[in-house]
């Protein structure tokens, strides 16, 4: 997800609970265990969830009826219909409307319509996702974390009412991302807050059986933007991870990051499937070098071949990674379609994304 700090951000991001998810590493993600809508998103920034049974279920596959050669193994991720990623707002059945039209396999969670429908109304919904076999994304976690202390205090107070909906959904998949840079705070001084803010995050999640994703943003456009360069690498945000100490902590992926970050499939084997809490999809501009590219202007995946989706997609299936994966293109040509054009664009570069390997 991108970001631009000099915009307002704005928010975007149930009783018998959720079994607890596995557990998560940190460090090398191998030595000990760290700790893991309506998110308040970067999209957003720059343009101004299904009950356990439902989780269980197997992918249908975006690629239905199109096998994997024998001696590939089969991927276990699933592929995740996220309008708002793709720069588009909708209402949750709107939503489900169109992940089952273009052959989606789940979409994202969305607690306050969760919380509106009441315990008789939940469950008919998460009957209907399993008679459908989707599956959730991961939730945004609704915490403004990045800024003045007022600020993400409201939203840590509140977070225990969304933590106890998404719960009773299924859904212990929570996400956000991690802004590369700071006007105000030196390297040591923003590692300490977000340590501090972030694992009471954490432990508010825990007690919910949730695990927190946290997303390293790595374009160098952005990094320089301000005066204090911060975390936006892989082992750096390891290094938050063990600092945090929680042990529901994960990544999220972006091969847009991965890319711009300068990794390789050898950074993505130092993970397992379960350090990884999601995923998102992307390619690259064409005819840029890695000090030009701008976070908000990226594309569709595998549409221009200069992310290695192949290697990104393969080294998932490796280490076993079994959870959602969206495109998020941040493409003004994209969101220039109606939402059926947008979402036809979205599933076919899905499908020819998983057809690489």
């Amino acid at each position: 997800m991108p970001v631009k700090e000099s915009l307002e951000q704005t928010t975007a991001c149930a009783g018998r609970s959720a079994p607890r998810p596995p557990d998560a590493t940190g460090a090398t993600l191998h030595d000990r265990e760290p700790t893991m809508t309506n998110e308040l998103t970067r999209r957003q920034l720059l343009s101004a969830g299904a009950a356990a049974s439902v989780a269980a279920l197997p992918s249908p596959g975006i690629l239905a009826g199109a096998a994997a050669p024998a001696e590939m193994p089969r991927r276990k991720f699933y592929a995740i219909l996220s309008l708002g990623r793709l720069g588009f707002q909708a209402s949750f059945p709107e939503s489900l409307e169109l992940t089952v039209k273009h052959g989606f396999e789940g979409l994202d969670p969305d607690p306050n319509y969760f919380a509106s429908l009441g315990d008789d109304g939940l469950k008919r919904l998460l009957d209907d996702l399993r008679a459908k076999n989707l599956r959730f994304g991961a939730a945004g976690l609704p915490v403004e974390f990045r800024k003045d202390e007022a600020r993400f205090n409201d939203g840590l107070t509140n977070l225990p009412a969304t933590a106890e909906i998404l719960q009773r959904a299924g859904v212990w998949r929570v996400s956000t991302w991690v802004l590369p840079c700071s006007n105000d705070l030196t390297y040591p001084q923003n590692f300490r807050q977000h340590a501090d803010r972030l694992r009471q995050c954490a432990q508010i999640l825990a007690d919910h059986g949730q695990k927190l994703g946290l997303e390293y943003v790595a374009p160098r456009t952005l990094l320089r933007s301000q005066r204090h360069p911060f975390i936006h690498t892989m082992s750096e945000m390891k290094e938050l991870m063990v600092a945090i100490g929680t042990n529901n902590l994960g990544i999220q992926l972006d091969s847009w990051h991965w890319f711009n970050a300068e990794e390789t499939d050898k950074d993505l084997l130092t993970l397992r499937g379960s350090d990884v809490l999601t995923v998102d999809l992307n390619d690259a501009p064409t005819g840029l070098s890695l000090d030009e590219y701008r976070d908000d202007h990226r594309e569709l995946p595998a549409a221009t071949g200069v992310i290695p989706v192949k290697d990104f997609l393969g080294s998932l299936v490796q280490i076993n990674y079994d959870g959602p994966i969206q495109p998020e293109p941040f493409n003004a040509a994209l969101r220039a379609k109606s939402f059926n054009e947008a979402c036809t664009s979205a599933s076919a570069a899905m499908k020819r994304s998983f057809s690489l390997w």
